[in-house]
């Protein structure tokens, strides 16, 4: 047993004895949560997704009989969460089509500070999304939405109890919108919780745009008219299609030493698969997360040079850990967010609610993945060379 698949004994027993689930059928998938909610669906606009999905599932993911249920459990829930979204659109249209004002969008690489930029932006009083909303982004009422995200906050420590050390998942906290593409199935979420290649490469081929603008909707929906905080690195990957939902967005790029950002990511992203499997392969891991900085930095870059340096804002992650009031007060001032007491009191107190290290130490090694560091300066010296200082 590695670090990455480590879970208490009554667990391992349980999954020992789990019959394994039933095939990752998408008819019978979308036939389960069309009995649940009563009604089918608008369009089948996921379908090509879903079914990539359900064949990378099957052929690559190697699921332990837990993970398996847990998995099929969550596509028939993001289906009924598609459906419910379409029944309130429908219903309420105008809610959902409004236009979010001026939004803030942190989109640097994952493992960059933008977690923690994030939740500090957050206490400064605009709108951030909390995780019993991006679980279910339905309005209405707040308590069973947040009993539901207190449930999977103690499941997911119990299954994986040294996750948290790496990404704290807070029920009431703030969490970035990356929750939100699931009901699409054009996310980064199948493939940082699980190996599925196949459905990776098919997500960096589609068309994103019917994702951007639902996730819009969604967010409408819970704060329309208000100005949000937005964040997820998957962004970064997108920003022509992101500033075509959110067209007059400031996109904050947040940046740190490669050496560091690439182990923290692999090992993240090992930790996450070892939620739902026991075969974990770190080397794997690596080379497909390797490809993938590289796809999002380029990308990235070459976004940047179309639309121009004015719309974006550079922060260091050593200058956010020395001083985190003064880079996010920075910050503010240039999204042109009056800077009242109350917003430094904000943002003073959501960073005595961020302690490091408050779940235990998230330790990394690039030997641990069959890298050095020489090969992670290859990959990101057009990157090093033009923001290197800010690493």
């Amino acid at each position: 047993m590695s670090r990455f698949t480590r879970r208490p004994l009554p667990l391992r027993l349980v999954n020992a004895l789990l019959p394994s689930s039933e095939r990752f059928d998408p008819v019978a998938l979308v036939g389960a949560a069309a009995r649940a909610e009563g009604r089918g669906f608008d369009d089948d606009a996921f379908a090509e997704g879903l079914g990539v999905l359900c064949e990378s599932i099957e052929g690559e993911a190697r699921l332990h009989a837990l993970g398996r249920a847990i998995a099929r459990s969550r596509i028939v829930g993001n289906l009924r969460m598609r459906l419910r979204l379409e029944a309130a659109h429908s219903s309420a249209p105008a809610r959902f089509d409004r236009p979010l004002p001026r939004p803030i969008v942190i989109c640097g690489l994952p493992r960059t500070g933008t977690t923690f930029l994030h939740r500090l932006m957050a206490g400064s009083g605009l709108r951030a999304l909390r995780t019993w909303e991006a679980l279910d982004p339905i309005p209405g009422p707040s308590e069973p939405r947040r009993r539901k995200a207190r449930l999977n906050e103690a499941a997911l420590g119990a299954m994986a109890p040294t996750f948290f050390a790496a990404h704290p998942i807070d029920a009431e906290g703030v969490e970035e919108e990356v929750l939100l593409f699931e009901p699409t199935f054009h996310s980064m979420i199948p493939s940082a919780t699980m190996n599925v290649p196949r459905y990776m490469d098919w997500y960096e081929r589609s068309d994103p745009v019917p994702a951007y603008r639902m996730v819009q909707q969604i967010l409408a929906g819970l704060g329309g008219g208000q100005r949000w905080v937005l964040k997820t690195p998957q962004h970064l990957e997108w920003i022509d299609v992101l500033l075509e939902t959110f067209p007059d967005a400031l996109l904050v790029w947040t940046h740190r030493e490669p050496r560091e950002l690439a182990p923290s990511l692999f090992s993240l992203v090992a930790l996450g698969h070892g939620v739902l499997s026991d075969e974990v392969d770190p080397h794997a891991i690596a080379t497909q997360w390797r490809r993938k900085i590289r796809r999002v930095v380029r990308r990235g870059l070459a976004a940047r040079d179309r639309v121009g340096e004015e719309r974006f804002v550079d922060i260091s992650y050593r200058a956010l850990v020395d001083d985190p009031e003064g880079v996010v007060i920075d910050l503010l001032e240039r999204a042109e967010v009056p800077v009242t007491e109350a917003v430094r009191f904000g943002i003073a107190d959501a960073r005595r609610q961020q302690p490091r290290h408050r779940h235990g130490v998230h330790r990394y090694d690039l030997t641990e993945f069959g890298v050095t560091p020489e090969a992670i300066d290859d990959d990101l010296r057009a990157y090093r060379d033009r923001y290197g200082e800010y690493v």
